[in-house]
């Protein structure tokens, strides 16, 4: 079968991608000249583990292939897969549909057979119902059926998250619909991955409704981590303890710095502002949103008291930039909100992240950037753990603590033991929902 996908941002090139290792023909189409030039040198523009060798694999099988000529893209194509981004739009939190609806026009002007048009960008429920009446005015005569089809990819594990799916969510109003896209997805009907196929306003929800949730998970987990450190609990047993649980599951149940990312925020901001347009508020998602926020800012709190009050004059090295490891994506980072505070506070910061660079440079102004760990902790009043990447979880934090000026740790990934760090010369250390030093029986 052949597919277009229109966008080749991190859901349109990741899933072009797998698709051909489908055995589907695909031609990826983006406006982006420089884009298309990156793909077809076999250049991949986003970090995303293993992607550059399955997109060799599948170009040099001539499944795949790149273009900027959307017309050539669509013709015999039996299905066209939208992909573009729906950000937040300014000022009133709903999902900005400005490049969703203008590539279904363009995909009316451009097809001539049946061809079924697949939303894969997050898009509020009844967006497919506007796309079909869109494609519709400007192409009265044109043979076509409209399908949600929500992506639910991992930053980190895009690839096997697709090929081995929890789920593949598709919604359709008719059986031609539904069979097109059966035939799409059917290597992973053959290894019996559940498909659900329902209707488009049902698909549309699963995916909001899905990420709301997980988000949730994030943020009562770093509400519970407050608490656990008044009262002198841990995180990391509560969270074991809890997630044992069948009901509850330990997955999203890791204290951290707040949640990130491309995903949660603005779909907890869309979700929020579909109740509200619905007179149906969306009250644990709004407070999601602000406890998020509120995390964030917290974590600056804790910096502040581990440096006596106050940032100037200090120099604080930064372990991790990315919102999670195994990307470069730094959309709502928490670095974002606390490295800012510290530079705006006086200090002198050193960042590394294995792949944050590229675009913290722009994001980060006033920081100095450093190879790795050791170097971010030469002659620091303080080190920050920010993102746990492989690199940063088996440190030697002795050699660590001998190169500052003063050996001071704050973990907000909890990946050490605060009795480890006491016992490699830290004098002070700082995690999420632990009591640090305090309670050490050392």
């Amino acid at each position: 079968m052949k597919i277009a996908m229109i966008g080749t941002g991190y859901v349109g090139l990741v899933s072009g991608v797998c698709f051909s290792d489908f055995g589907h023909e695909v031609v990826c189409v983006d406006k982006d000249p420089r884009k298309i030039e990156m793909l077809e040198r076999g250049e991949v523009p986003i970090y995303e583990p293993g992607l550059d060798a399955l997109m060799a694999k599948n170009v040099a099988a001539g499944r795949l292939s790149f273009t900027l000529d959307l017309n050539a893209a669509i013709e015999g194509a039996e299905a066209v897969f939208i992909a573009v981004g729906t950000p937040t739009r300014r000022g009133d939190g709903h999902a900005d549909l400005t490049y969703v609806m203008a590539a279904a026009e363009e995909i009316a002007h451009a097809a001539s057979g049946y061809l079924v048009v697949v939303t894969k960008s997050t898009v509020p429920v009844g967006t497919n119902r506007q796309i079909k009446q869109a494609i519709r005015k400007a192409n009265p005569e044109l043979d076509f059926d409209v399908a949600s089809n929500p992506e639910f990819l991992r930053e980190g594990a895009a690839i096997e998250d697709f090929m081995k799916p929890d789920r593949v969510v598709v919604g359709v109003q008719n059986d031609r619909a539904a069979q097109v896209m059966a035939e799409i997805y059917r290597p992973l009907y053959l290894r019996d991955f559940p498909i659900v196929t329902t209707d488009l306003e049902s698909a549309e929800m699963i995916k909001y409704a899905a990420n709301a949730f997980l988000a949730t998970k994030i943020t009562f987990i770093n509400e519970i981590a407050s608490l656990c450190e008044r009262v002198g609990a841990d995180i990391k047993q509560v969270s074991k303890g809890m997630g044992l649980d069948g009901r509850i599951g330990n997955k999203f149940l890791h204290a951290g710095p707040g949640y990130g990312g491309s995903c949660f925020p603005k779909d907890t901001k869309a979700l929020a502002r579909i109740g509200q347009d619905n007179a149906v508020p969306m009250q644990i998602t709004e407070t999601v949103i602000k406890v998020n926020e509120e995390t964030k800012r917290r974590m600056v709190d804790k910096l502040l008291d581990l440096c006596g009050g106050s940032f100037n004059g200090k120099t604080i090295g930064i372990l991790g930039v990315t919102f999670k490891p195994n990307t470069d994506d730094m959309r709502d980072a928490p670095s974002l909100t606390i490295v800012p505070a510290l530079v705006g506070g006086g200090a002198k910061v050193r960042v590394t992240d294995p792949q944050g660079r590229h675009e913290g440079e722009a994001l980060l102004p006033g920081v100095t950037w450093v190879e790795d760990a050791y170097r971010a902790a030469q002659k620091a009043d303080l080190l920050v753990i920010l993102t746990e990447w492989n690199e940063f979880r088996a440190l030697d934090l002795k050699k660590l603590a001998r190169k500052m000026e003063t050996p001071l740790l704050a973990d907000f990934r909890n990946i050490y033991d605060p009795r480890d760090a006491k016992r490699a010369g830290f004098i002070g250390y700082e995690g999420i929902g632990r009591t640090g030093f305090l309670n050490s029986a050392e």
